[in-house]
């Protein structure tokens, strides 16, 4: 599968809602809004990221959307994130997305967090050169409760 990133089309939109609202997803993210079915609160999220100076794209896997992924976030904490529709996990998508975004951004130092228990977030990260570089813990709006997260940090 060839993957590419591009700007955000507003037709990105409703198919970024529905990965956002697939609960095993959600699960996994752990980190996410307090009501990921709130439409327009989703909106006004990406009325707001859309007009900052993050960098935000969309992934694409053989020409169709199937995620996102940004760097946001103040110089010196910057962060990146990405979202892939469950149907593409384990087949290396959000690795080569993200690889894609660290060669477009070439800020470091650069973040990224992941829920403790969620190995392919965390397996992602490592294969792009971040490492662990802290552990904490923190609501996790989709799952209701405090949990474990790593901190993972680029230097290079």
């Amino acid at each position: 599968m060839h993957i590419a990133l591009r700007e955000v089309h507003d037709s990105d939109l409703p198919v970024f809602f529905r990965q956002m609202n697939d609960p095993e997803a959600l699960r996994m993210a752990a980190f996410t809004h307090k009501d990921p079915a709130d439409r327009d609160a989703f909106e006004a999220h990406w009325r707001k990221i859309r007009a900052s100076d993050d960098v935000v794209r969309t992934i694409l896997g053989d020409g169709d959307v199937i995620g996102s992924a940004a760097v946001y976030g103040e110089p010196g904490e910057r962060e990146v994130t990405y979202w892939v529709d469950r149907a593409y996990w384990g087949q290396g998508v959000a690795t080569a997305a993200l690889r894609a975004l660290l060669a477009e951004v070439r800020d470091r130092p650069l973040y990224g967090r992941a829920a403790a228990d969620n190995a392919g977030s965390r397996r992602v990260l490592e294969k792009c050169g971040f490492e662990i570089s802290a552990r904490a813990r923190g609501f996790a709006a989709a799952r209701g409760e405090e949990i474990d997260e790593v901190v993972l940090h680029l230097a290079e």
